[in-house]
């Protein structure tokens, strides 16, 4: 097994690095361009392993073909859509954690809509055989909003490409509405006729006009460095690549951070991270993150090792991830004695939502403590940090990639001391 072992002598932090692409934004656009059947320039394109996998994916014109998305969610599910408005004959599949991950609310909307696609092994679980379609492809379909956003997101790119058009009716509270969000308005950039009012999606049938692009800097990976400037003794990180107006929901890791002693300020197209010096941690900080669940696990080992009592809800997504993000963040930091329990539901106002309390604090000591990344590479990029108060070992470091293939550079040009071994 390959590990890192991660360190700072000073504590001080001072650099300037550039974040590539946005992953999110890359995802939507290549599947825009690749239905558009009109190829145009994408550039500052994501590095991650998740769009480099979509690219070669989408590249391969076989009509019989096995396609393996591998850990890569957001490619399967937008492909699951691809594929089911295509002629042939496709297997899509993808890793062992992949396979455990519900596909069900789909592939139902799609076969509604005229899809016609089956599982291979079990009901509502991938891997998934997707044929022609039956006829016409389109019309109103509904599908519940509290599952995962990207079922949402693929059914409305290959909206404009269906026969009726499409008329999504979204069930409950809506999950992940940024997210949601940044599918619309790019797909009204590239010439989409859409409309969203109450719970009702509206595409109209007319398909995307061809032009070139360029992809925002990644907000979900700024993330980190906020972690890292909050949790150093003094910090002055130079960011550039970030959009100040964003079309990701991320970015309101700006807000939350502000919160936690670090002050953001964009100054001539680049963004100035600065650890506040006299930041005088508050009692107690209550996140709801149903918003940006991509953010729980930056924000909760920032404030294990400020010390900060947290409470969190809007979680409910985190048990699809890559793994069960709650379990791992609960189990990771018990190994510090620090605790990520879920409340009584006695102590909540929402009974259809959970409660966790976050208590004690990550102790600086020079005792090594080995971190697992159970194949998420979230687990890694926000665990890491930690290195500014003791040492750090993560298991698997080669994660990363999955979204942010420049971290440990990154680490290093921030004066992390990283040591690689089997």
């Amino acid at each position: 097994m390959s590990k890192v072992k991660i360190s700072h002598l000073t504590k001080s932090i001072s650099g300037e690095l550039h974040l590539n692409g946005s992953k999110s934004i890359s995802n939507r656009v290549l599947v825009i361009r690749a239905l558009c059947g009109e190829d145009f320039d994408l550039e500052n394109i994501s590095s991650s392993k998740d769009s480099s996998t979509l690219i070669k994916l989408l590249k391969n014109e076989d009509t019989e073909q096995v396609f393996d998305a591998g850990h890569a969610g957001t490619t399967f599910r937008f492909l699951t859509a691809y594929f089911a408005i295509k002629d042939g004959k496709q297997f899509l599949t993808g890793s062992h954690r992949m396979l455990q991950r519900p596909i069900g609310p789909l592939v139902e909307a799609l076969n509604q809509l005229g899809a016609n696609i089956s599982y291979d092994q079990n009901k509502g679980y991938p891997p998934l055989q997707i044929e022609t379609p039956t006829g016409e492809t389109g019309g109103e379909v509904s599908i519940r909003g509290d599952i995962s956003s990207q079922f949402l997101s693929a059914l409305l790119l290959i909206g404009p490409y269906m026969d009726r058009g499409l008329t999504l009716n979204i069930d409950g509270e809506l999950v992940s509405r940024p997210y949601l969000m940044m599918t619309i308005n790019l797909m009204r950039h590239f010439g989409a006729e859409l409309s969203f009012e109450d719970q009702k999606i509206v595409v109209k049938k007319g398909g995307y006009k061809a032009k070139d692009f360029f992809v925002e800097g990644d907000w979900s990976s700024a993330s980190y460095l906020y972690e890292i400037c909050a949790l150093a003794d003094k910090a002055e990180i130079i960011v550039t690549g970030l959009s100040q107006n964003s079309l990701q929901g991320d970015s309101q890791v700006l807000g939350y951070f502000e919160q936690l002693g670090v002050n953001s300020e964009f100054l001539d197209g680049k963004l100035k991270l600065t650890k506040v010096p006299s930041f005088e941690k508050p009692e107690i900080i209550e996140f709801n993150l149903i918003e940006e669940p991509d953010l729980t696990q930056t924000i909760v080992c920032t404030c294990s090792g400020l010390g900060i009592n947290s409470v969190y809800s809007g979680l409910k997504t985190l048990k699809i991830k890559e793994t069960d993000r709650v379990a791992a963040l609960t189990e990771e930091l018990s190994k510090f004695q620090v605790f990520f329990t879920k409340l009584p539901d006695r102590f909540s106002e929402k009974q259809d939502d959970d409660f966790y309390m976050l208590s004690e604090r990550i102790l600086p000591t020079e005792e090594e403590q080995e971190i697992d990344t159970y194949d998420d590479h979230r687990m890694a990029l926000a665990f890491a940090p930690l290195g500014l108060i003791k040492p750090i070992t993560i298991n698997n470091p080669e994660v990363v990639v999955k979204s942010y293939p420049e971290y440990w550079e990154h680490l290093k040009n921030l004066g992390f001391t990283l040591a690689f071994s089997e």
